[in-house]
């Protein structure tokens, strides 16, 4: 059996732990094999790059050269800003290979290993190409909006994921098991990500251009796969309705707690009791949140 190295980054490990404990149970409802690195560490997204860049490479390519050394050649990332940082440290090293034995020095490792980096929905795809998969839950009542971000897609000659423009991948996961998806023009639009730390009001305004072109779709609820953006367009809402005087009730899930929750992994496995805007009044009485 494939095995995949599992890096869940820092938002997984706090933040966004429904996102990781439902990527976990819907592989192991799936029968892939996940497992997560040992001695992983944080990759840097954000901030390292900016106070230096050397570092900014050193620490995702570090992480590869664990993966390899024990044993794996695919790490699956499913924290947009991970992932991205992964890709970026890969393609700045084709770009520039003159810092090849500069980095070599500060990891300690070679890096002509070849390991790849995977978002769960191209393993995902991967995986479940030609496979027929049995629905245990009927959700066909959703009408979900799949949201990309500006992250996950971009930039395209670096990350090489789904078209930039009008991703897919989601929306052809999601339909796999029956749940209906809309067709919409801000799925890759920015929701804020953390610029909500110096200009709040930028991100509420944002978020609510993104939750009502959703609605205007006719969607009764979002997907996610990212953590900052399920932050900005989950717990916001209230913040969003306060200032704007809208309405907006729309649960916010993470792709992987729709599949799994349709495929059969149990409520207490999805950590739906978590959102903000609580999904259970939409999803039905499947979907009774256990808290842990």
């Amino acid at each position: 059996m494939k095995r995949y190295a599992y890096y869940p980054g820092c938002s997984l490990e706090t933040m966004a732990c429904e996102y990781d404990a439902s990527f976990r149970n819907l592989c192991g409802q799936l029968g892939i094999a996940m497992e997560e690195m040992r001695d992983w560490f944080c990759c840097g997204a954000g901030m390292l790059g900016n106070l230096s860049p050397l570092l900014g490479l050193a620490t995702p390519l570090k992480n590869l050269a664990l993966a390899h050394e024990r044993g794996f050649s695919q790490v699956v990332a499913p924290c947009s800003a991970c992932y991205s940082q992964f890709k970026r440290a890969g393609h700045e090293l084709q770009e520039h290979p003159e810092l090849r034995g500069q980095l070599e020095e500060v990891i300690e490792y070679p890096l002509d290993h070849g390991v790849e980096v995977l978002h769960p929905l191209e393993m995902l795809e991967r995986e479940l190409e030609g496979r027929a998969l049995k629905v245990e839950t009927d959700l066909g009542h959703l009408r979900v909006a799949c949201y990309y971000g500006c992250l996950l897609t971009r930039p395209p000659k670096v990350v090489n994921f789904d078209d930039c423009e009008d991703p897919r991948s989601m929306d052809r996961l999601l339909e796999r098991v029956g749940i209906a998806t809309v067709n919409w023009a801000r799925k890759t639009f920015c929701c804020g990500a953390f610029y909500a730390m110096v200009n709040p009001s930028k991100v509420l305004e944002l978020t609510r251009d993104i939750l009502a072109d959703a609605a205007a779709a006719g969607a009764n609820a979002l997907a996610v796969a990212c953590p900052v953006c399920h932050l900005n367009l989950d717990a916001r809402q209230p913040e969003v309705n306060q200032a704007y005087g809208t309405d907006f009730s729309l649960p916010v899930f993470y792709f992987t707690q729709l599949l799994g929750h349709a495929l059969g992994v149990p409520a207490e496995g999805l950590g739906l009791w978590r959102h903000v805007v609580d999904p259970q009044p939409l999803l039905g009485a499947t979907a009774a949140p256990v808290r842990a």
